[in-house]
């Protein structure tokens, strides 16, 4: 196994990986490999133009292909920082991310650039003899690696920027957690590169000279989940935990003897599922680890045991922060919560990003001094119990007040998995009813609807009337937003026209 030293400078590892297995595969991307050789000769060719550019900020087009993961890496021995913008979302989305920062310089492999009105760079028409060189200069904790746009309440997208040493930080957390990565693993790659778990995904195995298996943006990520695991053997997968709900139907088929890593991140984590996962990958660790765009990729983990799971509702717990991080559950005055007491997670530590990109307002909003330190406010609800594990009931706005009494919508979701006895996927969301009274709306991802009367009866036993839903849609399939995760906006939205 390689031996990565957390406390060094993590770029110039990056730089000695590419050379040190420049024989060895980095990189499948859609059935074709490439070594590390290649991947450092399309490094220095990137650098040779790059390092002329005065801007320190440069537009990434996230593309599924070797120059782009060559550029961040590019980019990155120069000292600038990338900001990711998506091949498929719209023009005008992508444009307001461009003038929000400022990007003059556009990095794109594409065939046909969509971008006129920046200077753009066509990685993939760069065909240099370059030898790839040491870092520029040493790693500046300070400067910014990336800038990530998530989705705003707005509607505007808001800018999450993360510094190396913000990176440097999840690094040493990760390795304390005592994962080991080697040049033999094959290791999933399933993100966008605009969702910030991409990072994690390409960034640990390329320091160990593991090899990546990539999945394109727009594919259907389960199936090619799926197929990634049974053809290449893959030994190391970080997943949102919607894959595991589609690839329930054909776990019989899946053998997976050689998978020794096997984490989730991004959404709530069933409990059911996640047994039924351990039987397919009985070889395997499963953890779940849980972490905000905000705070680096992620930041607490729980190694899920075979028997006495700790849930919630039915949803996995997220466990005990990790190394860098510090963590702390408040009243929603800002008080600490007592042991076992519900209220909002907010985080602390080397992890935790410097602030929203020129943003004042909301990082009034969202950041807050306690102890002399600053914390952010995750927006999730978690207790913590008598081992200082975290147990996670869901985000802040899935709580909602009827008739006076705070509801819980994952508490609804659990029992209406029970009836459908854990096979068919549940949404609660607060609606509008004819006379603007907030009531309580279930989906259920089922195209037989033949059993919704006797769904309420069951929910009527285990719920007190205030929780039993008004009424219950059957959709043959949950939409799913660009990252993956059951897209609950748009479900409410379906729902309500």
């Amino acid at each position: 196994m390689t031996t990565i030293e957390s406390g060094k400078d993590f770029v110039y590892q990056l730089y000695q990986s590419c050379l040190c297995h420049k024989g060895n595969k980095a990189f499948c991307v859609d059935d074709t490999f490439y070594t590390y050789g290649q991947l450092a000769a399309r490094v220095a060719d990137i650098r040779s133009v790059i390092c002329k550019e005065p801007d320190t900020t440069i537009g990434l087009v996230a593309n599924d292909d070797i120059d782009t993961y060559a550029s961040i890496l590019a980019l990155w021995m120069e000292g600038k920082c990338y900001v990711p913008l998506h091949p498929l979302q719209p023009l005008a989305r992508c444009g307001d991310i461009i003038s929000q920062v400022g990007i003059t310089v556009i990095l794109d492999s594409s065939e046909n650039t969509r971008y006129n009105h920046q200077k753009v760079i066509h990685t993939a028409l760069l065909s240099g003899t370059e030898t790839l060189t040491p870092p520029t200069k040493s790693l500046d904790a300070e400067a910014l690696a990336y800038i990530l746009f998530t989705s705003g309440s707005t509607g505007r997208p808001k800018g999450v920027p993360i510094s190396f040493g913000n990176l440097k930080a999840f690094i040493h957390s990760f390795h304390a957690l005592g994962f080991q990565l080697g040049e033999d693993d094959r290791c999933l790659q399933m993100f966008d590169l605009t969702f910030d778990l991409s990072v994690g995904s390409y960034l640990l195995p390329l320091l160990h000279g593991s090899c990546l298996y990539t999945v394109k943006p727009g594919k259907v990520k389960w199936q090619e989940v799926f197929r990634l695991l049974d053809e290449y053997r893959l030994t190391s997968v970080l997943m949102v935990p919607s894959v595991i709900h589609y690839l329930i139907p054909y776990l019989d088929e899946l053998e997976a003897p050689q998978l020794r890593y096997s984490l989730f991140c991004g959404e709530a984590l069933d409990a059911k599922e996640t047994a039924l996962w351990q039987q397919a990958v009985p070889d395997a660790e499963v953890w779940n680890v849980y972490g905000p765009t905000e705070d680096t990729i992620y930041c607490t983990a729980y190694r899920v045991p075979r028997i006495g799971v700790k849930e919630c509702n039915g949803i996995v717990g997220i466990g005990k922060p990790m190394q860098e991080v510090r963590t702390l559950i408040v009243t929603p005055d800002h008080k600490e919560a007592h042991r076992g007491e519900k209220g909002e997670l907010c985080l602390a530590g080397r992890q935790l990003t410097p602030g929203y990109w020129d943003n004042d307002a909301r990082n009034k909003e969202a950041f807050f001094c306690h102890g002399g330190e600053r914390w952010y406010l995750t927006g999730d609800i978690c207790a913590m119990d008598e081992d200082g594990d975290l147990l996670y009931y869901g985000r802040k706005d899935s709580q909602v007040k009827i008739q006076g009494y705070r509801i819980e919508l994952s508490e609804i979701e659990h029992v209406a998995r029970r009836f459908y006895e854990e096979n068919v996927a549940v949404v609660a969301v607060p609606v509008k009813d004819a006379h603007d009274n907030t009531v309580i709306a279930l989906a259920a991802e089922t195209e037989d609807d033949s059993g919704t009367n006797q769904l309420v009866d069951m929910l009527k036993q285990y719920l007190p009337p205030y929780m039993v839903p008004s009424s219950v849609v059957c959709m043959p399939q949950f939409p799913q937003n660009a990252n993956n995760k059951i897209d609950r906006k748009t479900i409410k939205q379906l729902i309500e026209r």
